[in-house]
């Protein structure tokens, strides 16, 4: 069960003269009254009341009394709190009627519920930092949101070099009319050499002929003589004129000509690959580019997943990129009762133990977001102590000179829907 305020009495601190105030158990109760009348001194005396000497005022007792201040607060849980005296000591004393002190109240009062400033004028990350201390996620969600980040920029160094390798690509020449490989010199001089020789072969086989047909000529006229040499010459002839007939010489002007050409050839075949190459550089830093952008996404997910699965102190409310977040706004982006309200559940949910939160100022809020306000208080079975500048029927008790006086219309000092 969380501890409230049940009742108090203040005398001689700050502004005050004498007030007293049994403020409503949930919802809002708002000490209205003119500028410098003693609105805020209220809420500084029951944080010092509770919260002990480092929340004293700088000149506590009020300026021309000659009686040292003295404080009374009474708390839901039957403890009563005590200062004055002189050295306006402390006294705690428990419904058994024990005494005790500020280790007691430390216990169960949450130091964010006497002092909200703290926590609303803290920055970004600190108000994050709070938020998933209390929810048990912060190291993970840390972990996840530096593994994002550095996913994150691994990505966005894939894709600009994606990009330069595809504009790289895109902008070298292709020519569409050239061999796959690079052409060999080396292997169309030895095709050349290889027809040269067998030219040459021809030639010698031409001029065999030739000597053969020479010398038939020579045994002819001497046939008598040498009838049975000539037959066998007669028959070589027949033979080296059957090859001599079949023979064809080859042309090596194609070769020659692309021999000539190589160089320009090689020159755009090499083109073709770099070509070829730098567009399969730029898929591949694509596909790095897709698969990042897909882990990126799973880790967003997790973060998404770990905050759903957390016990958020309100509805709307999360952490994304190290700042809080409430119905899709930041905290600069909320508005006043926004902020009032994320800041008071978080506090809530920091001490869950401490049923109440000081709240200085509320002339932000107009009447009805002021209402709107009240009424989730009590839908959370929260109470606020708050002050306004005001004497209007939004507020519980008017401050003047130091005195709580009596209103015009039955003073409320509960919030209660409806009551406008």
């Amino acid at each position: 069960m969380s501890v409230k305020i049940s009742s108090l009495e203040i005398e001689n601190v700050k502004r005050i003269k004498a007030v007293q105030l049994t403020p409503g158990e949930n919802g809002l109760t708002v000490i209205g009254g003119n500028n410098g009348q003693g609105k805020t001194s209220v809420l500084d005396a029951i944080a010092w009341a509770l919260g002990g000497s480092k929340y004293e005022p700088s000149a506590a007792k009020r300026e021309g009394s000659v009686i040292p201040p003295h404080l009374t607060v009474r708390l839901s849980n039957g403890i009563v709190v005590e200062r004055k005296g002189k050295n306006s000591d402390l006294k705690v004393i428990d419904p058994s009627g024990n005494k005790s002190g500020q280790a007691l109240l430390n216990s169960f009062i949450s130091q964010f519920a006497l002092d909200l400033p703290r926590f609303m004028n803290a920055n970004n990350k600190e108000k994050a930092d709070t938020l998933l201390q209390i929810i048990g996620v912060g190291d993970k969600l840390y972990q996840l949101e530096n593994e994002e980040e550095r996913k994150y920029n691994e990505r966005l160094t894939v894709g600009r070099i994606a990009d330069q390798k595809q504009k790289y690509a895109d902008e070298m020449p292709s020519f569409p009319d050239v061999p796959d490989e690079l052409i060999s010199a080396s292997d169309l001089i030895i095709r050349q050499q290889e027809i040269l020789a067998q030219n040459g072969e021809n030639q010698r086989l031409r001029q065999r002929k030739d000597v053969l047909e020479s010398k038939a000529n020579d045994l002819q006229a001497q046939i008598s003589r040498l009838n049975h040499e000539l037959t066998g010459v007669l028959a070589q002839l027949e033979s080296a004129r059957k090859t001599v007939s079949e023979l064809h010489d080859e042309s090596t002007a194609e070769i020659e000509l692309s021999i000539a050409e190589i160089e320009e050839i090689n020159r755009k075949v090499r083109a073709n690959l770099d070509k070829e190459k730098a567009a399969e550089d730029a898929k591949h830093f694509s596909n790095q580019y897709s698969a990042l952008t897909a882990e990126i996404e799973q880790l967003r997910q997790a973060k998404r997943d770990l905050l759903n699965h957390a016990e958020l102190p309100l509805e709307g409310l999360s952490v994304q990129n190290g700042a809080l977040v409430y119905n899709g706004y930041q905290w600069d982006n909320m508005s006043g009762s926004e902020q009032l309200r994320v800041a008071t559940a978080i506090v809530r949910k920091l001490n869950p133990s401490c049923g109440f939160v000081l709240i200085d100022k509320l002339e932000q809020m107009d009447v009805d977001t002021l209402r709107e306000f009240g009424e989730w208080l009590e839908s959370e079975r929260l109470q606020a102590i708050a002050t306004r500048v005001s004497k209007g029927d939004e507020c519980s008790i008017i401050i003047e000179d130091g005195f709580a006086v009596t209103k015009a219309v039955p003073e409320k000092t509960t919030w209660k829907a409806g009551t406008f």
